[in-house]
């Protein structure tokens, strides 16, 4: 799973990463970001764009938002069958750039916070998808969820599941309109000898 996640980076260098054009006001750098909070992403819809959406997929048929506390993940193994995802996973895709995500470690004195990040990439993201909905009010939601898979061998010590990173040369793939069985290709864990972690403060 994929709880919480950094995004540690000069407004400066993330436009250069992705080839923004826009970017909100709001963007401040954040070590700790957790569901139920707003998180960048980029969409398939303004690619070069930077939003912020609410972190818990909130699909448009949902009585309230109270889902989403059970919709910041989404498994990749059945993001396409799901009534909650399935949808969004055909039609509604974003990138959600990190500089890293925690894992708790269990050891004799306890739960360890882990900070996973990938050697060559100061700046990556994950695959995301997302939605929106309107409140009864006529106010507008728009969400977003992480896609998770299982973890790799490196990540596999930690935790079994990890989120979906995409690398520079498969994300550009996740915002575009694909078949089905090419996008489920990307939803794969990134090789274990390119990332690390170290003990994290949070």
């Amino acid at each position: 799973m994929c709880g919480r996640f950094s995004l540690m980076v000069p407004l400066k260098d993330l436009q250069f990463e992705f080839d923004l054009d826009n970017i909100p006001n709001e963007f401040a750098p954040k070590s700790n970001i957790t569901p139920g909070s707003g998180v960048a992403v980029i969409t398939n819809l303004y690619p070069n764009n930077l939003d912020f959406f609410y972190w818990g997929l909130i699909p448009s048929w949902a009585k309230d938002i109270s889902i989403a506390r059970k919709t910041f993940n989404a498994r990749s193994e059945t993001i396409n069958e799901k009534p909650s995802f399935k949808n969004a996973f055909r039609r509604r895709r974003c990138l959600i750039p990190t500089t890293g995500y925690y894992e708790w470690k269990k050891t004799g004195a306890g739960k360890v916070p882990y900070h996973f990040s990938l050697r060559e990439e100061s700046i990556f993201c994950f695959a995301g998808i997302w939605d929106y909905w309107m409140d009864p009010t006529g106010n507008e939601v728009y969400s977003t969820t992480i896609i998770t898979c299982p973890a790799n061998e490196f990540a596999a010590e930690y935790h079994d599941r990890m989120p979906v990173i995409l690398d520079r040369s498969t994300r550009n793939s996740w915002l575009e309109d694909r078949p089905l069985n090419e996008l489920q290709q990307l939803l794969i864990p990134y090789p274990a000898d390119g990332m690390q972690a170290v003990v994290a403060e949070i």
